[in-house]
């Protein structure tokens, strides 16, 4: 079979690539640990109260993990999804042996160099790829990191932060049907090009816009630049929506769960808040350009559908979203929520207020 990126490669470069952590002694390495599965436990019953939502199938024990671990475990999520698609794709056609060999290492360093940049950002994910339902991961080093430059209680910045990941996990395990949605549209996307070798170019294409973007913040290359056939751009309108509500979904739950569990969650919010804005010119275009700016215009677009959508009709009303595929916003819905409420619910009075 043809290989599209040299997996090994990628996970050795990302590993190579990859900021060290925070200085921590080996006690406290174990407390950080031992701390974030029992407050994953603990947020785990405060998401379950809050949004009515429990899991309906058994899912394993939380991560967490450091840098190099986050970054190979996704290497070998997305080697599980994009090796059978390059297959089929080729019809196992094998090109020629000097093509392969440069090609999928350059992709490999171009891959691993992307994650070697995102290892050193991401606090957490609930990843689906790998395994049915998926896998929580907590960054430690990353979640440290953080809470040090916040000034933050370390207990309530990662209790804080197992809210926003524990929903995410909440979301695949009490929704069945959403992860085979989720690769599903994954794979609607690869039936949507024109042609497989072109498809694999602008895939390749895509990863080194990634790399150069980590490597180069003045590249004016544009991810979206693989996006080329209508039908591949109605599946990322899909895969937006969705993305958007899970995104806007997991900040609402944390925000709501937050003032009634976390002391000092305003300051974390606010400080959290100018971590996201702020940042220096070099950092602000890496951002931009691998898509990051992107996530928190999601965040913030799918947290006010998700408040207006509850205050119109109520937690349970809300949770219709998570029916099937039918009842999920559309990408227009996320922006006019009222359009979800009359399409789901069709007209509805006021909800019902206490006392």
């Amino acid at each position: 079979m043809a290989q599209f990126v040299d997996w090994d490669l990628a996970t050795a470069t990302a590993g190579a690539l990859g900021k060290s952590g925070p200085r921590v002694t080996y006690a406290e390495a174990t407390e950080v640990v031992s701390e974030l599965r029992r407050l994953t436990d603990e947020a785990a019953g405060h998401v379950a109260d809050y949004t009515g939502l429990t899991s309906q199938v058994p899912h394993p024990p939380v991560r967490v993990v450091d840098r190099r671990d986050w970054a190979a475990t996704n290497i070998a999520g997305l080697r599980e999804v994009i090796t059978p698609l390059v297959g089929r794709l080729t019809e196992d056609k094998q090109p020629g042996a000097l093509t392969e060999a440069i090609g999928s290492r350059v992709t490999g360093v171009q891959a691993g160099t992307v994650l070697a940049y995102l290892s050193g950002r991401v606090l957490g994910q609930y990843e689906v790829f790998s395994a049915d339902p998926g896998q929580l991961l907590l960054v430690a080093p990353n979640i440290v990191e953080v809470e040090r430059k916040l000034g933050a209680d370390p207990r309530d910045f990662r209790l804080w932060v197992c809210l926003h990941e524990v929903t995410h996990r909440t979301q695949f395990t009490a929704v069945p049907w959403m992860r085979a949605y989720f690769l599903g549209e994954v794979q609607a996307f690869v039936d949507a090009a024109q042609g497989g070798e072109h498809l694999l170019e602008r895939l390749r294409r895509g990863v080194s816009t990634l790399a150069d973007a980590v490597r180069d913040p003045q590249s004016r290359s544009s991810v979206l630049d693989i996006v080329q056939t209508p039908g591949q751009r109605a599946v990322l309108d899909r895969l937006t929506a969705l993305m958007t509500l899970l995104e806007g979904h997991a900040e609402f739950v944390m925000d709501g769960v937050g003032p009634q569990v976390i002391p000092s969650v305003e300051r974390i919010r606010a400080g959290f808040n100018r971590r996201r804005e702020a940042g220096n010119p070099v950092e602000k275009a890496i951002r931009r350009l691998i898509g990051i700016d992107v996530k928190m215009r999601q965040y913030a677009e799918g947290r006010r559908f998700v408040h207006a959508v509850v205050d119109r009709v109520g937690m349970a009303g809300f949770n219709r979203v998570f029916e099937s595929p039918l009842t999920l916003p559309r990408l227009s819905e996320l922006s006019e929520p009222d359009a979800w409420v009359a399409r789901v619910h069709g007209p509805v009075g006021p909800v019902p207020t206490a006392g």
